[in-house]
């Protein structure tokens, strides 16, 4: 029989919705019962492409034993992370004070006030390496909430005064250090795998914030910021992590090598890192970085994308019951799709496919010769090798479509969905690829229209229902998200947008001692009031709104907005130099702050070829410190525009340009020549 959870839309919840577990969402529902029975809550929190979140279900949630023991003694509430960050942060928070670590799932016991006392992540269904069973947990919180209940509420409360009182620590603001940048790209160098690319050590992550912070130094001529930068895309992009059949990105390597990935693919990975193989590209002109950031977005298109615009969130590990069973290979596999000998002898020299394999007895695709090596091997053109690869690619493709599917979690995030539209906006314009640009206008439409009702954005939608108030960083991303369409797609719908959700995020989230909260001024009350500053595997919502604060200052010409982000930056004090990879956004955020913006202002009908040029001349490199504007004057339009491009005048009637930089504008410029040259002053 259902429990309560088949009334709800996140396919996560959806999952557990027949399990014997009477499971609650989390609200006034689940709190009142808690409160009334007078029993401890155990709050799960997981997510759909989480497979040890399926570990413990199948293992305890659907034991109908253990089931009894929880639904006895426990109000039991299921909380999907990606739907709810608030609640997640708040009692990953407290879970780590209590026992140095976190992760998913997450398992802890609350008072029926919503005060933590106990917690960790996975427990087994019998003791194991140091680990208490889940049934001997569950006993023992309840027969000490039975016998002993003041210790367990002493240490709640205790918990509780410290996960409030850390929430608001905060430096005093300073000036942002013209050193900051120097500091933070020799600590990444300092930290930097030399030999197996990244930082840290298994489990490794990929770490695209911090390698697009080391591109924009490289941009400048920082050649150690460019070697590392260059070195991890490399590493990440010979397979492994990187699905070389299909595109896209695993969520992290379990080991050192980028080889055996945590098989979950995650939308927010994927844009991230389809736009820093583009920015790499934009740098070096190597093919390569360019195949991967177009072989991620296709991905994307053809896998992660609702038919009306919206991106889904994440493909699970697990299919068939077997992590990663959809992504690996057998030597007889390769062959029945490969029957030619050479051409299969060819694919599996190149990626080390063995009878032994690299992971339970099959192969993990991951390069082990390079372009160099294989042609030497079989005495090809090396200009040939990408090519011949690249066709047995898709032929392999073809056939591993017929597999069962991993899972997918079809919900859509706003925030997420922005940092992909970034990607897809950006590769649009960069590459003049007009397929990924359409892509972005129909997800920015889809967006906009289904999520952003009135004056509130909401931050998820699924099967035609949209839930749950936003967050600070589904504005901040979204935001980012419509000024890069903008620049790809100079619709006044999108800029007038983006200053629409500014208001609301300057009405509704700032926090009078600087930043902003995490939670609209109007969120049901939790614990505390979340403010999370450090950068995660998503950005943090404040470094996603400093960042927008800094590119609408520039459009707007608003001193103010770009002096509260300054001062946000100025507040992190040290943590940017000391703690680079848990702050890069942040970083990427100062590396805007501090350095020279490029204001241009093109007016001229789009379908002119001189306003085509003019354009094109933008986009012929990277840019990390410019914003555009354009406007078809000759429509007369000026509603939604950018105070950048008013009261400005097309020069002896032609398509004209405007180059400015601190309130100082260059000699207005009728070609793309003229531009190129303006842009390198």
């Amino acid at each position: 029989m259902p429990n309560r959870l088949v009334e709800e839309n996140s396919p996560y919840l959806l999952q557990h919705a027949e399990n014997p577990v009477d499971w609650y969402p989390w609200g006034e529902e689940a709190l009142e019962k808690a409160r009334a029975e007078d029993k401890p809550i155990f709050l799960s929190v997981g997510y759909a492409a989480c497979h040890w979140c399926h570990v413990m279900e199948h293992e305890s949630f659907e034991d109908p034993e253990t089931a009894a023991i929880m639904n006895a003694h426990f109000v039991n509430i299921k909380v999907d992370r990606e739907e709810r960050p608030d609640i997640d942060h708040i009692y990953m928070q407290a879970v780590v004070a209590m026992t140095g670590q976190g992760g998913w799932p997450m398992s802890v016991f609350l008072t029926p006030e919503g005060q933590p006392f106990y917690g960790g992540t996975y427990f087994p269904p019998k003791p194991r390496h140091r680990m208490p069973s889940f049934r001997e947990v569950l006993l023992s919180v309840e027969r000490i909430w039975r016998e002993d209940r003041g210790k367990l509420l002493k240490s709640g409360g205790k918990i509780t005064q410290h996960l409030q009182k850390s929430v608001f620590t905060r430096e005093s603001a300073g000036e942002i250090g013209a050193t900051l940048l120097q500091q933070a790209a020799m600590r990444l160098a300092q930290a930097y795998d030399w030999k197996n690319g990244g930082w840290g050590g298994a489990p490794k992550f990929p770490q695209p914030m911090a390698i697009e912070f080391l591109l924009r130094q490289a941009a400048r001529g920082d050649r150690t910021a460019f070697d590392m930068a260059s070195h991890a895309l490399k590493a990440m992009a010979k397979g492994g992590m990187y699905d070389v059949v299909g595109g896209g990105f695993a969520r992290y390597s379990v080991d050192n090598f980028w080889l055996v990935p945590h098989f979950e693919k995650m939308l927010y990975d994927n844009a991230q890192l389809a736009q820093v193989y583009l920015h790499a590209y934009l740098i070096t002109g190597e093919e390569p970085f360019r195949r991967v950031c177009e072989s991620t977005l296709d991905f994307v298109s053809r896998e992660m994308t609702h038919i009306e615009g919206g991106f889904y969130s994440s493909l699970d590990a697990d299919s068939e019951g077997e992590e990663g069973k959809f992504y690996v290979w057998t030597p007889e596999e390769i062959q029945a799709v490969i029957p030619n000998e050479e051409e299969a002898a060819l694919f599996s020299a190149a990626y080390g496919v063995t009878q032994a394999g690299n992971f339970e007895g099959h192969t993990v695709l991951q390069r082990t010769l390079d372009d160099e090596q294989i042609a030497e091997a079989f005495n090809i053109p090396i200009e040939q090798v990408p090519d011949r690869l690249a066709e047995l690619h898709t032929r392999l493709l073809e056939k591993r479509s017929e597999r069962i599917r991993p899972g997918t979690d079809d919900k859509v995030l706003v925030s997420w969905n922005g940092l992909m539209l970034i990607a897809f906006a950006e590769a649009g314009r960069y590459l003049q690829r007009p397929a990924y640009t359409e892509a972005a206008i129909r997800n920015a439409d889809f967006l906009l229209t289904n999520l952003h009702l009135g004056d509130r954005l909401l931050r998820a939608w699924r099967e035609g229902k949209a839930r749950y108030n936003a967050y600070l960083e589904d504005y901040a991303a979204l935001i980012l998200g419509l000024l890069a369409l903008y620049q790809s797609d100079p619709n006044p719908r999108w800029f007038s947008k983006a200053i629409e959700l500014t208001e609301e995020v300057l009405t509704h989230f700032r926090d009078p001692e600087g930043g902003f909260f995490d939670t609209r001024d109007d969120h049901e009350a939790l614990l505390y009031r979340p403010k999370d500053l450090q950068d995660n595997a998503t950005p943090s919502g404040n470094a996603l709104a400093a960042t927008a604060l800094l590119h609408l200052g520039a459009y707007e010409l608003n001193l103010e907005w770009r002096n509260i982000a300054e001062e946000m930056i100025a507040q992190m004090g040290e943590h940017l130099t000391r703690y680079p990879t848990g702050f890069g956004q942040w970083l990427i955020a100062a590396d805007f702050a501090l350095n020279p913006v490029k204001e241009v202002a093109i007016l001229g009908a789009p379908e002119s070829p001189r306003t085509q040029s003019l354009v094109a001349a933008l986009w012929k490199q990277y840019r990390p410190h410019l914003v555009a504007a354009i406007s078809n004057v000759a429509s007369g339009e000026q509603s939604g525009l950018p105070k950048l491009l008013l009261d400005r005048d097309l020069i002896d009637d032609q398509p004209t340009a405007y180059v400015c930089q601190g309130f100082v504008c260059q000699q207005p410029v009728n070609t793309s020549e003229e531009l190129a040259e303006q842009l390198l002053n």
